[in-house]
């Protein structure tokens, strides 16, 4: 067993098709296990707040999530909505499309536009997703949510192909240093990938596979 990993994982079902069965199941073992969060698409939110409270398990969301491609004013307005709702982590996805145009102005206005919404009010999470990116734009990514003020920078949403990788949390808790957390997410489904992903700088691990985690068994879940 390996309960003591268990305040490291954000608890997650992000699928579309996702049933409030299902979400009802990642609540229940978020409280038995002593997960850090549970983290779920929007609509879920208010949902899980409710089924949460009184507990120490967080509820994190999703913003501009799955492409990172909708416009700041509406990814500001989706992180004010979700607090409101009861979100107290808000994971959000940069413009992509933007950071490989070397538009680096704007990339930072858009993570800032929901670092500024959530400040005082919910920890942020920067997804860079990495299989997209280059070394170089790695850095830059990560560097960018620096300097617009988030708390995390995090590998992954699942959806683009390829997950967190050692060499990928390596580079990030290099370019951020010691103070900003770094979340491994995507592909992370058992006990010694997550062990792995700690000893290389990550600070908090997204996955759906945390029950196997824990359990020290061999997940099969994808995000």
């Amino acid at each position: 067993m390996a309960k003591h990993l268990a305040k490291y994982i954000d608890h997650t079902q992000l699928k579309p098709d996702t049933t409030k069965e299902k979400i009802d199941q990642i609540v229940d073992e978020a409280m038995e296990h002593g997960f850090a969060s549970v983290c779920v698409n929007p609509y879920w939110v208010a949902y899980c707040a409710d089924r949460l409270k009184g507990s120490d398990v967080k509820v994190c969301t999703v913003i501009g999530f799955p492409l990172g491609a909708t416009t700041s004013e509406v990814k500001a307005f989706e992180t004010e909505q979700a607090i409101k709702n009861g979100a107290t982590e808000v994971d959000m996805v940069i413009n992509v499309g933007a950071l490989k145009s070397n538009d680096y102005d704007t990339v930072e206005k858009d993570i800032k536009a929901v670092t500024d919404a959530a400040k005082g009010k919910a920890l942020t999470k920067v997804i860079i997703e990495t299989s997209l990116l280059t070394q170089e734009e790695k850095v830059k990514a990560c560097q960018l949510a620096k300097q617009a003020g988030t708390d995390y920078v995090k590998t992954s949403t699942g959806f683009s192909g390829g997950g967190a990788t050692i060499e990928d949390i390596k580079l990030m808790r290099e370019t951020v240093g010691p103070d900003l957390g770094v979340k491994a997410s995507g592909g992370v489904r058992d006990l010694q990938a997550t062990e792995d992903m700690i000893a290389a700088g990550a600070t908090r691990i997204g996955a759906s596979a945390g029950v196997e985690i824990v359990s020290g068994k061999q997940g099969t879940s994808d995000y």
